[in-house]
């Protein structure tokens, strides 16, 4: 297979992704980001493929450079994951000459992963939240019941991040499937009592 049809898959793919991420997430530097990254991996992987550089060597360099770029911004799962999606498609057009139709059906692969992956109907109940509470709450009970009536929702998972009793306050990362609350049990209420 011609390499420049392979380029041309591999610019189609990762504008279909930028695409599809700016479109769901409205993350505007996050475009240039993609793009840059997947035509700079495109280029060098080519070049490296054309070479007698082993490719092992380009392929460690990009995970370096990849690991920097992670460290230098805070960015989500989801972004981390896109991210990686367009440095594979850069790398499957750039080294993917020799593999033929093999490189173009794992570029077309990596997109339909993450359209499905990423679709906000894929457990469109299902958030996690940093949230502040106006007061400490030592107990778990307590803080769950409290979590599932603020938030409308089942708690799956809590984590508390700090408990400030002097200023009273309590910052928890909490994972909850909304619109689920369960049924208010006396446990429950007893728990909460306790807790104001």
């Amino acid at each position: 297979m011609p390499p420049i049809l392979l380029y041309a898959v591999d610019l189609v793919a990762v504008t279909l992704l930028t695409v599809v991420h700016f479109r769901r997430h409205h993350r505007r530097d996050l475009v240039a980001a993609y793009l840059g990254v997947n035509v700079g991996v495109l280029a060098v992987a080519s070049v490296l493929s054309a070479s007698a550089v082993a490719a092992g060597l380009g392929l460690g360099l990009f995970g370096v450079l990849s690991i920097i770029r992670l460290r230098s911004s805070e960015l989500s799962q989801t972004e981390v994951a896109y991210y990686f999606a367009a440095l594979a498609l850069g790398l499957l057009g750039g080294l993917g000459s020799a593999a033929g139709w093999l490189g173009v059906a794992g570029s077309a692969l990596v997109v339909a992963v993450m359209l499905v992956a990423d679709h906000p109907r894929l457990m469109a109940r299902h958030r996690s939240e940093l949230v502040v509470l106006d007061r400490a709450i030592a107990d778990r009970t307590a803080l769950v019941a409290h979590l599932e009536q603020l938030l409308g929702g089942h708690v799956r998972d809590v984590q508390v991040q700090r408990l400030d009793l002097v200023n009273d306050s309590t910052w928890v990362e909490v994972r909850y499937e909304a619109g689920t609350a369960r049924a208010a049990r006396p446990a429950d209420h007893a728990a909460g009592a306790v807790a104001r």
